[in-house]
């Protein structure tokens, strides 16, 4: 080419970016994210602010009347109540495009804070019929207040904004204050919530205290396991504790079943092909030292990521349960409720969400993480329509990932620079995908 030719073309060039870097669409999107940067201040403010108040599932009251005031001090129409205590908003823009869901989650956990922070939980609460701390031990107060933020953020480009966006605000997701009972996400469902807004996708995250603060963590397919709660109730004959040959011990033989199942997970599922753990939180029986029980209930989680597995793990616990109960002359009883499916990343969706997050915190801070054995009810909504969940690390520089205590840990410590990552990833998730065909 003619060297004459070669700086119109630049010149042509310059031009052509500078009309882009100049549109309304550029312009917007400055604006958000200005709106953001200058939200930062508050979001630690309403994170702080939560932390020190936190409430268990399906009594969220509190944090659902802050999310409200908020939503409607930003000029949107709010409705509250959804999923017995959830918050829910829909933003409009100004121009068509696809329809998105953003969610949070807002309920803390039955632990006593032990971070010694100076805004540290002193709450206490009744939990399933227990005395129990409230502590924000999984960091959904970090996540409420992301939202708020993001919230925010849109609401002040609406008007060169493409699509809807509905704001989710989730309660209980941690699970039921009664085993058993529909809550959370599932509720919110059933409540209608996407009855007449459906969502082309529903985005969500979660700090994570085994990343480092500032990266986020990426997976397409299958990112957190199916979440089963069960119930294993051991009958036994009641009989004085120096005479165990005059009963049926049900502590023992609960025992007896809770190790069979260990041996069970070793040696008869392929754990190298499909992750599986079974555990026991509760094993209550007995009240005296010595008298033998006439029952024993036991309490645990069962973590699967596919449902042939889960199936096969829950007939051969129950197989099990039998076999032990018959060889010594009691009854076993197995009830077990899914709580969670497995939050799977819609591969196409993953694979359009990845240059946000790299567009947001960088390429090099974009982790791809390996399935993790946690759960989250998220999957309900993702199980709807198309999802896409990713994590915010949250561990501060200096502390190693890997030892830092981890989510629902008593001294589990955010480092709230986690806020600005989270925020700042969400929304350019969101912006992106209204604003990409």
């Amino acid at each position: 080419m003619p060297t004459r030719s070669v700086r119109p073309l630049r010149h042509a060039c310059l031009l052509a970016l500078f009309g882009v870097l100049a549109s309304p669409a550029h312009a917007a999107e400055s604006s958000a994210f200005a709106a953001l940067e200058q939200a930062q201040p508050k979001l630690v403010q309403w994170r702080r602010d939560l932390h020190q108040h936190p409430e268990l599932g399906e009594q969220e009251t509190r944090t659902a009347k802050l999310v409200a005031d908020h939503l409607r001090s930003l000029g949107l129409t709010v409705r509250t109540g959804v999923g017995k205590t959830g918050v829910v908003a829909v933003l409009k823009g100004a121009k068509p495009g696809p329809r998105i869901a953003l969610r949070a989650d807002m309920d803390a956990l039955p632990v006593t804070e032990q971070t010694g922070l100076p805004f540290a939980s002193k709450v206490k609460a009744d939990y399933r019929g227990q005395p129990v701390g409230v502590m924000h031990a999984c960091g959904h107060d970090a996540h409420v207040a992301i939202l708020m933020g993001v919230a925010q953020a849109l609401v002040a480009a609406k008007d060169e904004l493409p699509g809807e966006v509905m704001f989710v605000f989730q309660p209980a997701e941690e699970g039921p204050p009664v085993a058993g009972e529909v809550f959370g996400a599932a509720l919110m469902l059933k409540d209608g919530i996407f009855k007449d807004f459906t969502p082309d996708a529903v985005f969500g995250l979660h700090v994570w205290a085994g990343l480092p603060i500032g990266t986020v963590g990426y997976r397409s397919g299958p990112l957190m396991a199916a979440a089963d709660e069960w119930t294993l109730v051991v009958r036994g004959k009641q009989t004085h504790g120096s005479r165990p040959w005059d009963g049926v011990d049900p502590i023992t033989l609960g025992a007896q079943i809770l190790l069979g199942t260990q041996s069970m997970i070793a040696r008869q599922v392929n754990i190298a092909a499909n992750p599986v753990v079974l555990t026991a939180g509760q094993f209550n029986s007995g009240v005296r030292f010595n008298i033998i029980p006439d029952e024993a209930t036991l309490v645990g989680t069962l973590r699967t990521f596919e449902p042939a597995v889960r199936e096969d793990v829950i007939a051969r616990f129950r197989r099990i349960a039998g076999d032990y109960a018959h060889a010594s002359e009691g009854h076993a009883d197995l009830h077990v409720v899914n709580n969670a499916p497995a939050t799977i990343n819609q591969p196409a969706l993953a694979q359009r969400v990845r240059p946000s997050l790299a567009r947001a915190v960088g390429e090099d801070k974009v982790i791809d993480v390996a399935p993790v054995t946690i759960a989250e009810d998220f999957s309900q909504f993702a199980n709807t329509v198309p999802g896409f969940y990713f994590f915010v690390g949250s561990t501060a520089k200096g502390i190693d990932p890997a030892t830092a205590p981890i989510n629902h840990s008593p001294q589990f410590l955010l480092d709230e620079q986690a806020l600005e990552t989270g925020s700042k990833a969400m929304l350019q998730v969101a912006w992106d995908y209204l604003h990409t065909p």
